[in-house]
Formats: structure tokens, C-alpha cells, sequence
């Protein structure tokens, strides 16, 4: 799970620094793995060495907003829904984090890594053992 705190500017002018949530659990890592044609790492290092800029993006927005939620107060729980997602995606917060992870490439790793649970290599023997 990543704690990411951002600072921004409200659709009112006003600069407010706030802390974010991100997670993608077990199962669903697993589940991105086992739909994607080759698996997710495959196809990230596919787009990126073909320099295809709007899969990357794409890529980026799915996983920002498929990670993002809001933890309840005990830690027990971490909720997401369409709806929580399209109220993040909403604010500048979101503007924000997206146009870091955009231009900077160590933030990018570094958000990927620490939303990612599962090991690369862990979903590809996963994989095998499906096949």
C-alpha cells in the first residue's frame, strides 16, 4: 500500500496538501496478469520499448485509478468503486500525479513498484502452472 501526499490547488484557488491511498491487492494483480495476452510486465516493456505514448498513458491512468481507494479507519478494509475512482480522477490531486508519473520516470517506478504486491516473477510462475 502507498501513501502518497499531495499537494495541489483546488478548483477554488486554494493550495491543499492531502494524503492519497493506492493499492492493488494479491488477487488483483493476479487477475491484471492473467488477462493481459503475456502477462503485464511483458506488455509494459513491449509498449515502452516501442515508445507508444498513448498506451503508456493509458496504462498509467488504469493503474492509478484501479489503485486508488480509501482505507477505513481500523486498516481492515480498502475500498474502491468506479465512483471513488471518478471522484479522485476529478481533482487536481489527480492532475498532479499524473503529470509526476508522466515526466518523471523514478516516481513512475517507483509508484508501480510500491502499488504492485505481486513479484513478477511469482505471477509468471503463476502463469505456468495455469497454461
Amino acid at each position: 500500500m502507498l501513501k502518497k501526499t499531495i499537494t495541489y490547488k483546488d478548483f477554488d484557488g486554494n493550495e491543499r496538501t492531502e494524503n492519497f491511498w493506492f493499492n492493488l491487492s494479491k488477487a488483483e494483480c493476479m487477475e491484471m496478469e492473467l488477462s493481459t495476452n503475456g502477462g503485464m510486465q511483458q506488455m509494459i516493456e513491449r509498449i515502452v520499448s516501442e515508445r507508444d505514448n498513448e498506451k503508456i498513458v493509458k496504462i498509467f491512468k488504469d493503474i492509478i485509478l484501479k489503485s486508488y481507494g480509501k482505507k477505513s479507519d481500523d486498516g481492515k478494509h480498502f475500498y474502491k468503486s468506479p465512483e471513488i475512482s471518478a471522484d479522485f480522477a476529478a481533482t487536481e490531486a489527480y492532475s498532479e500525479l499524473f503529470m509526476e508519473l508522466a515526466t518523471d520516470a523514478d516516481a513512475a517506478a517507483k509508484f508501480i513498484t510500491a502499488v504492485l504486491p505481486v513479484d513478477p516473477d511469482e505471477a509468471k510462475k503463476a502463469l505456468e502452472t495455469v497454461k
